[in-house]
């Protein structure tokens, strides 16, 4: 058969069921149908904004003005600056006390996820009063879907993979019988934190004041919004509705043997072999899960390499620590253009695999389940954006830098905004919560656009994976472009104190940085607990500190803080740490 596809490693075949193809193919979360990629950016904006003033104060005619504060006692406080007006210049600014509008709220929020809940306690704390609109349940996808319920998950089954490491116990002194889970107790566990968590969201809330409006919102105009049967009106709306995951054409889900991060967080079962489409970090992440629970996991990935998004010298000991050693196998550059549901434990779910350039079909693969983890798509249906002549652009909500929706015409719409990854922008909750916060800043007249490079973002396996900003491919491809030096500086877990003691040294750091300005560029670790080590470089890209500026920090002795540490401290020298 012509574009005959082997696998990079067979995994174990003492646990593979009875039915099996003897190849394998994929499909890439990075290709499907560009939900990952970022959303629009570049959009025209419009600065130009009117306000009347009443109660005998009249501004001059066409006088710009600006708001300085949400709301003060009813009134907006608002500043004309000098020179606004051609006719009227004034070597002074005119503070005016304008009444406002008789909206209901200053800002209601389309979307109680986290990032729709940290804009509105940043609100509160800036004075306005603040509404948030939820259709489904509070916490969005993290919370009830996604981040909080699968570390759960990689909590429990990471706990019964070092208890069933015999060897690396046996190196710390210490020896166990036979490792017994319960599937079903691990499931609840994550079950029960999801829970805890959306009380604990909604306690805060309901505490600052902010008010819970249940129904799924609809835009009439840029000040009101309708749920269920009623309505409100705000000053601003934030639109924070989130994503959905995305399931290529030509895939059943039924939820039970084919389905998406959705259902695979309840743990329903645990399949003897797991196909995974797509390897990126949702894959990843249910591949350490399940893998640890003893199941057989086949990657289906559609770009030439597993792991594209990852900086290349990181997925190569990626793939050396992840997948090499457990009962994990690949193929790359192909799609899974069909797939067909089975029975548990009856009958197999189908997989017809295609060519990833010609398209042609070239072969089948039985399974016992397959996990779609081709990315997520922006959730935006029955908003009703026309009604504010919006169109989405792929699906996303286009906004300009301080989040402000743009119209078809590329003008911002007026009070109306967008976080999170119905944006596009950076699709992570915690990008969502720092974008709201931002908007709020400019909603009350400080001006504050989120630096996109500074958001770490992580991958939670064993050991986990972490970055901010390029990987040193971008890096020297931006270097080649505008001119440029390019220097990465690593350093190993392997000469860590902390690590050794706790004999997981695997793993590196590596930063990427320009010798000419010593802007941090991106910085990726792999190891333990790397996703709490991000953070030093992500503050110090926010904070616009100098590379060089890092290699004085103290940092206590010994921890694992010191690996970030000795690559910080190479930092002009050429000398190896």
């Amino acid at each position: 058969m012509a574009n005959t596809l082997r696998l990079a490693k067979a995994p174990s075949h003492s646990r593979r069921p009875s039915f099996r193809s003897g190849r394998m193919f994929a499909m890439s979360s990075s290709t499907a149908a560009g939900v990952v990629r970022a959303g629009p950016t570049n959009a025209r904006v419009s600065r130009k904004t009117t306000v009347s003033a009443m109660a005998g104060r009249v501004a001059p005619a066409r006088v710009s003005v600006r708001a300085r504060a949400s709301s003060v006692m009813g009134a907006r406080v608002v500043t004309a600056r000098p020179g606004s007006s051609p006719s009227r210049a004034s070597s002074r600014a005119l503070t005016a006390k304008v009444v406002a509008h008789d909206y209901d709220y200053d800002l209601v929020i389309i979307g109680a996820g986290v990032g729709g809940h940290g804009a509105a306690l940043h609100a509160v704390e800036c004075g306005m009063k603040t509404a948030i609109i939820e259709g489904g349940t509070i916490g969005g996808t993290c919370v009830n879907r996604g981040c909080v319920p699968s570390k759960a998950l990689l909590a429990a089954s990471g706990r019964v993979r070092e208890m069933k490491d015999a060897d690396h116990l046996k190196m710390l002194g210490i020896e166990v019988g036979d490792v017994k889970f319960d599937r079903q107790g691990i499931a609840d566990h994550a079950t029960n934190l999801a829970s805890t968590i959306r009380g604990n969201l909604t306690n805060s809330m309901t505490a600052l004041g902010v008010e819970i409006l249940i129904g799924s919102a609809t835009l009439t105009d840029n000040h009101t919004v309708r749920y269920g049967n009623k309505k409100c009106t705000a000053n601003n709306i934030i639109i924070a509705t989130g994503s959905t995951p995305f399931v290529p054409p030509g895939i059943e889900v039924d939820g039970k043997t084919v389905f998406t991060s959705d259902d695979a967080l309840k743990l329903d079962w645990l399949p003897p072999w797991v196909a995974i489409i797509g390897s990126g970090y949702i894959g990843l992440e249910f591949s350490d899960v399940y893998t640890a629970l003893g199941s057989d996991v086949t990657f289906i990935e559609a770009m030439p390499k597993i792991m594209p998004g990852f900086d290349a010298e990181i997925g190569k000991q990626a793939e050396r620590i992840l997948i090499n050693p457990r009962n994990i196998d690949y193929v790359t550059n192909v799609l899974a253009t069909k797939v067909t549901p089975g029975i548990p434990g009856e009958k197999p779910v189908t997989i017809e695999l295609s060519d990833f350039k010609t398209r042609e079909v070239v072969d089948t693969m039985e399974v016992d389940a397959c996990l779609v983890a081709t990315g997520r798509a922006p959730y935006t249906e029955g908003l009703n954006l026309a009604s504010i002549n919006v169109e989405t652009q792929r699906g996303f909500v286009p906004v300009n830098e301080r989040m402000q929706v743009t119209d078809k015409d590329g003008n911002v719409v007026e009070g109306v905004w967008c976080i999170g990854d119905a944006n596009g922008k950076l699709m992570l909750a915690h990008a969502a919560s720092a974008q709201g916060i931002a908007a709020i800043e400019c909603m009350n007249g400080r001006d504050n656009v989120l630096n996109h490079n500074s958001v770490p973002a992580a991958c939670f396996t064993h050991p986990e994976v972490s970055f901010v900003g390029l990987t040193e491919e971008q890096a020297r491809a931006k270097g080649e472009e505008e001119g440029f030096e390019v220097v990465v500086k690593k350093t190993s877990f392997k000469a860590n104190s902390k690590a050794l003691a706790e004999k997981e040294a695997d793993g590196m750091a590596k930063l990427i940085y320009r010798p000419d300005t010593e802007e941090i560029l991106g910085m990726w670790i792999m190891g333990l607990h790397a996703a709490d080590l991000i953070h030093e470089a992500s503050n110090a890209i926010n904070m616009g500190q100098k590379a060089s500026q890092l290699k004085f920090a103290v940092h206590a002795h010994p921890t694992l803080a010191e690996v970030v540490d000795e690559v910080f401290k190479q930092v002009g020298s050429t000398a190896a740490h």
